[in-house]
């Protein structure tokens, strides 16, 4: 195990999502795949995506370009956004300039349909090898002076004490604090965390943030530690939580 208890992945511990909307080829995948050792969970649209990924722990994800919803490029670059886990596109287009797009917002390979069972494999599990020896370099917990934040463990601790969130407040405590010192726009955490385009008008992260403050100690009528800058959106302050 590693320094935080995660035994390394192997086909035997792997969680897959595989994002496709052909029906067919998705089961004949999941089946492959289930055969070989790995748990596979299937979504057909792009914009279920960000969503599953913000609220699940995934090892891998198989994603399809041509997706409802939203295209596999556009997902890829917005799970980029607040997650490292791997990303290998499937493609019917054996384009180079696809391809290169791809890798540019995030992709870890890129597979060319038809896809050839041994080969997927093989794919799948070399990412993960990857993954693995560099998993020390990807932060699986953040910390701020007195507050903790564990994503494996989906654990928040804040002045020696464990503080109980929903699945929706970690989501956006996470978000938040992985982009520290940056503000994100209420378009970024709405599309992030719910996957589809922001309307303008619903303010329901405005009461998760302010939720957010008062179970984490932050003033919510003069908050130092989150912020919402008017205008733009939220903004977590790294150095704000040392007391």
């Amino acid at each position: 195990m590693n320094s935080q208890g995660r035994q390394p992945i192997t086909s035997h511990y792997a969680h897959i999502l595989h994002v496709e909307d052909d029906l067919s080829l998705a089961e004949w995948v999941t089946e492959y795949l289930q055969t070989n050792g790995f748990s596979v969970e299937h979504l057909g649209r792009g914009d279920q995506v960000m969503q599953a990924v913000a609220n699940n722990q995934y090892d891998l994800m198989l994603l399809d370009v041509m997706l409802p919803g939203m295209d596999g490029i556009e997902v890829c670059r917005n799970v980029r956004q607040f997650s490292q886990v791997p990303i290998i596109m499937m493609t019917a287009k054996a384009d180079e300039f696809d391809e290169v797009i791809g890798l540019e917002v995030g992709a870890n390979d890129y597979v060319i349909k038809p896809v050839r069972p041994r080969a997927l494999l093989a794919r799948i599990k070399s990412v993960l090898r990857n993954h693995e020896s560099t998993s020390s370099k990807n932060t699986e917990e953040l910390v701020f002076g007195q507050l903790q934040i564990n994503q494996q463990f989906k654990r928040v601790v804040h002045n020696g004490k464990e503080v109980e969130l929903t699945s929706s407040l970690f989501s956006l405590l996470w978000l938040l604090a992985s982009h520290a010192g940056k503000v994100m726009s209420r378009e970024q955490v709405f599309q992030t965390l719910k996957g589809r385009e922001y309307d303008g008008l619903d303010r329901r992260f405005d009461v998760l943030v302010s939720t957010l403050r008062k179970k984490l100690g932050d003033n919510p009528q003069q908050p130092k530690r989150i912020k919402t800058i008017w205008g733009k959106g939220y903004l977590f302050i790294a150095d704000a939580w040392h007391d």
